[in-house]
């Protein structure tokens, strides 16, 4: 059966990235993979024979590079060009960012972004979904839910990375090319590039290895989504019409994936009740949130419900630990900085 739409991946290698790869190709789609493996690319070595599938090493931040992958690839195996792009490449996470510093990180976060929206474009792409994150929020004024109209109040250069790059792509919504922004919640669970510096995964690693959990911003409230899940939402937005999607914003997640932290220990505890947990009154700057989040807009227009919960995750986590599945998860292939948060 001949794949009939052409989706090109940049970040294809990463956490979200590999498992969009994967079930694009189940579900008979073309995919090609542009990844300049920053973090390696075993996450994409079981897709390399599959007749639908073509990876290209390349850097978004370089002139011309996805037109490049799209023409040569094209011109020497007939592919069609990209029926849709999904911009996953990015430096994520305020550790990440903080780390590489402002230049470089709006290189990448911003800048990049409109090569890549400009390349899709020229390129006759029909949408282009983009990654973008609810710490954009920073923190609720009001205490109460926030919304995709709700005010952003960004707490990190992550966030300031993120919402100049959403404020460009708005700007193109009467574009041929139609700019759908997904604010994720906080992921969790397994990938074929599993992550351990995310709250959850790295929870139930420190619970593993250490027998101990060292709290900090204690009672904070986030929201979380499975990357299985937040997978299944990427490509509700590539297969939604049209109207539902131009010019949109979605807050990704679910009313049941607001969490305080201690309801997150708790999940933990209850896999893992050896484990002892010490809490430490600390602030420090970076990502403040505490917020809760409004999932009703994606639900009502995309049809969007989670599948699977918090506890769903740790279990997972817990037995590709204890199988050897991952083997070692300390690796720092597994994070995206090395400054960890909790």
């Amino acid at each position: 059966m001949k794949a009939e739409r052409h989706v090109l991946i940049t970040g294809g290698a990463g956490y979200i990235g590999s498992l969009l790869t994967s079930e694009l190709l189940r579900n008979n789609y073309r995919v090609t993979v542009v990844d300049n493996l920053l973090f390696g690319g075993e996450s994409l070595l079981g897709f390399l024979h599959h007749p639908n599938f073509h990876f290209a090493k390349a850097d978004v931040t370089e002139p011309h590079k996805i037109k490049d992958v799209v023409r040569d690839h094209s011109a020497s195996d007939n592919w069609p060009k990209p029926d849709a792009v999904v911009h996953l490449a990015a430096i994520v996470g305020f550790p990440a960012c903080q780390a590489v510093g402002k230049q470089v990180a709006w290189k990448y976060n911003v800048e990049a972004t409109k090569m890549v929206f400009e390349q899709a474009s020229a390129l006759g792409a029909e949408r282009f979904v983009f990654s973008s994150t609810y710490s954009n929020y920073g923190l609720s004024p009001d205490g109460k839910p926030v919304t995709e109209e709700s005010p952003l109040t960004p707490q990190s250069l992550y966030a300031e990375t993120k919402i100049a790059a959403e404020q460009f792509l708005l700007a193109q919504k009467d574009a041929a090319c139609s700019p759908l922004l997904f604010r994720f919640a906080t992921l969790y669970g397994i990938s074929p590039r599993t992550r351990f510096d995310l709250i959850i995964n790295q929870f139930v690693l420190d619970a593993f290895t250490k027998r101990q959990l060292l709290i900090y911003q204690r009672g904070y409230s986030r929201s979380f989504i499975h990357v299985r899940d937040t997978v299944r939402g990427i490509m509700m937005g590539l297969e939604a019409p049209q109207p539902k999607i131009r010019g949109q914003i979605y807050n990704l997640g679910s009313d049941d994936g607001n969490y305080t932290k201690d309801q997150i220990v708790k999940l933990v505890l209850r896999r893992m009740p050896e484990t002892e947990v010490e809490y430490k009154d600390l602030t420090f700057g970076g990502d403040m949130r505490d917020i809760t989040v409004s999932f009703a807009k994606v639900k009502r227009e995309l049809g969007f419900e989670t599948t699977l919960n918090a506890d769903d995750g740790i279990r997972d986590l817990l037995f590709a630990l204890k199988t050897g599945l991952i083997r070692n998860p300390l690796d720092e292939r597994y994070r995206n900085a090395q400054f960890i948060v909790q």
